[in-house]
């Protein structure tokens, strides 16, 4: 007999929630997911036997077992006056910037399970870096959740205090990274390669390095030292990075994009 299917509701078809969609359709086979916009037909691409997409957000959403709100901060309050007389004891996770555990759960009216996520676009991919965040009234909600985005890359239970400082390395960071690819992609153009190749080289470059960090989980200079050769190519093109500044200026955007997120 076929299991239960664990019912999905995500509103907000935004760039993340999307991605979280097809995710979530990709690689949790017993979810069903539903995903409403406002103007649906940007999302109507979704839908399969997977995915329904609405433009109304309380669509079935009495049947859901968890709600995923990926909306901006200034559409909190209208949606959550919208659907909860729709439901009951539900677990609702948030990946708003900004609103904290306590302040959903006002929200919420104490009448549900409440947590805080920081996934990435990369989710689509089973690649995202999530944060998770919940009190210990919602730890068995928040363990679910933890569950659900295993399935969507790792997925990392922290303190409260350090969900916007993941937002920043985890969510923005995927930018940050790409910039790189970005920029090694022009360079390997500069050196002889087509474009298309260049972007290949790059892309895999970084997924290598990566994986190598994930995988024997040591320092990162650790493994920089295994590909650096005394008078070699390689330590004199990290050495004039560094003289370019470009640790520093790595460390001095992420600061910025973290001062910026406590204006917010």
């Amino acid at each position: 007999m076929e299991a239960t299917k664990t019912k999905i509701h995500i509103i907000g078809g935004g760039n993340l929630g999307v991605a979280l969609a097809i995710g979530i359709s990709k690689f949790s086979s017993n979810s069903l997911v539903t995903i409403t916009r406002r103007n649906v037909q940007h999302i109507k691409y979704l839908e399969s036997p997977a995915i329904r997409v609405s433009s109304d957000n309380t669509f079935e959403i009495s049947q859901a077992d968890i709600i995923l709100l990926t909306i901006k901060p200034y559409q909190v309050d209208t949606v959550l006056q919208e659907i909860l007389p729709h439901v009951t004891n539900k677990i609702i996770a948030s990946a708003v910037s900004g609103l904290s555990n306590d302040m959903l759960e006002q929200k919420t009216n104490y009448a549900h399970s409440t947590v805080r996520i920081m996934p990435n676009i990369a989710a689509q991919f089973g690649e995202s870096a999530t944060c998770i965040s919940f009190s210990e009234k919602s730890r068995v909600g928040g363990q679910k959740i933890l569950e659900l985005f295993s399935q969507l890359g790792t997925a990392f239970i922290i303190e409260e205090k350090l969900m916007d400082a993941s937002t920043i390395l985890g969510a923005c960071g995927t930018a940050y990274a790409l910039r790189y690819i970005r920029a090694a992609m022009q360079a390997g153009i500069e050196i002889g390669f087509d474009a298309p190749t260049a972007l290949a080289i790059a892309s895999q470059t970084v997924k290598g390095a990566a994986q190598m960090t994930l995988d024997e989980k040591i320092h990162p200079e650790q493994l920089i030292d295994r590909v650096t050769t005394p008078l070699g190519c390689t330590i004199v093109g990290l050495n004039e990075m560094e003289h370019q500044g470009f640790s520093s200026s790595l460390i001095k955007g992420i600061r910025t994009s973290f001062d910026k997120i406590k204006e917010l």
